[in-house]
């Protein structure tokens, strides 16, 4: 089968080119990113997807902040793209994987979010990334869509990356505990729609994902600097001590047993993927990684 890839350049498209030649060697893969391919040119998108049997779209405006005042332009890129890729599906008979995220949600609940519950998006980029999701399924192609959080890997901006960054250079840092979710490892993801690419006749819908578990992001941030050796402190702080355009969910931890249950996975706790990252991270130089500050993870400072 042929498959188109978007985003390829981003972390999970990264992570995309590693299952191309693993788990999915046998299939052909068209790697582009904005480069190759504009996916906001309705034309160009159906010149490039001819003759595919799947579409992976990885390609997403992710600045959150950013988004509340270029809203337009994250439109753009997250629901009017994706109407036209879910239009160049549907015209090849092809099957859309859609990346979409936690952020479709509102910060009702202290439960782990199901794909049946209703959204209530808080900002800009939440409004634009479900406006894709509603694109998609209005389109009437083959589509699964899946709903993720916290995104890092050893690629692209990250909080991850920003964490280690800042404790190598800062005693202490303060770092937000209000906010509830679960990190996500961009290898384990790109492995997931790698075996939703190997399945027949995957079961079509929408579906969430992340690793198992749940912390916050002070959580997340003191298990970063455990793993990796820091003596740098980290402290708890409210989100309030970090003033932004937008208000980020308080609790937006995804309930996994839709496609857990659907595809037969064994999902890795968030530590442990998140030791896994941070082994690989440290085989490579300061240099080869490029730190830069996230761009839609949880809020620190240092002092």
């Amino acid at each position: 089968m042929k498959i188109l890839v978007t985003g390829s350049n981003g972390q999970l498209g990264n992570e995309m080119r590693r299952v191309a030649t693993e788990a999915c060697a046998e299939h052909e893969f068209i790697f582009t990113d904005v480069v190759e391919l504009d996916i906001t040119d309705a034309a160009a998108v159906l010149e490039a997807a001819k003759g595919v049997g799947a579409v992976v779209n990885c390609a997403a405006y992710t600045n959150v902040d950013a988004a509340e005042d270029n809203e337009e332009v994250a439109h753009l890129i997250n629901a009017t793209a994706a109407a036209n890729l879910a239009a160049a599906a549907k015209a090849e008979g092809a099957l859309l994987i859609h990346v979409s995220t936690d952020y479709v949600f509102g910060s009702d609940g202290n439960t782990p979010r199901t794909e049946d519950l209703p959204t209530s998006p808080l900002g800009a980029y939440g409004r634009t990334k479900l406006a894709g999701e509603l694109a998609i399924t209005a389109s009437g192609c083959r589509s699964v869509i899946i709903r993720t959080a916290w995104l890092y890997s050893i690629h692209g901006k990250n909080f991850v990356k920003t964490m280690l960054s800042l404790m190598a250079s800062r005693p202490s840092l303060n770092v937000v505990f209000d906010q509830v979710g679960t990190p996500t490892y961009a290898g384990d993801l790109a492995d997931v729609i790698g075996t939703i690419l190997n399945t027949p006749t995957p079961t079509e819908g929408v579906y969430h994902y992340s690793n198992e578990g749940v912390c916050s992001w002070y959580d997340f941030a003191v298990a970063i600097g455990q793993l990796a050796g820091s003596p740098c402190a980290v402290n708890p702080c409210h989100s309030n001590e970090f003033p932004s355009k937008v208000t980020r969910p308080a609790f937006s931890v995804l309930d996994k047993t839709k496609i857990r249950t659907t595809f037969n996975l064994t999902i890795p706790h968030w530590h442990t993927s998140l030791k896994h990252c941070i082994t690989m991270i440290q085989g490579f130089t300061k240099d080869d990684l490029r730190f830069t500050n996230s761009d839609n993870g949880g809020s620190a400072a240092g002092k």
